[in-house]
């Protein structure tokens, strides 16, 4: 499936990023399956933590593969935050 994806955040082979949300502070990021075009799960601020966690949706499943483009697409998050790089 064809579709397209946030070009600011990392590219990764079987998942895709888009940016959908900004709070004033930080991002929410769908994780979206690119041969489907599924929602997988989001990327977003977990404040008693004070970081930015993925919330996987019911059901789904992830190689390491997938778990690195996550971490790199939320280390990116990061990096904009705290650099202050955020429009």
């Amino acid at each position: 499936m064809a579709a397209n994806f946030d070009p600011t955040l990392p590219d990764s082979k079987y998942l895709g990023f888009n940016r959908v949300k900004w709070s004033g502070k930080t991002w929410i990021v769908d994780v979206i399956s690119k041969s489907s075009g599924i929602p997988l799960g989001e990327i977003k601020w977990w404040g008693p933590w004070r970081q930015y966690c993925f919330f996987p949706g019911p059901e789904t499943l992830y190689n390491p593969g997938c778990l690195d483009a996550i971490k790199t697409t939320i280390r990116v998050l990061a990096d904009e935050r705290k650099g202050g790089k955020i429009d």
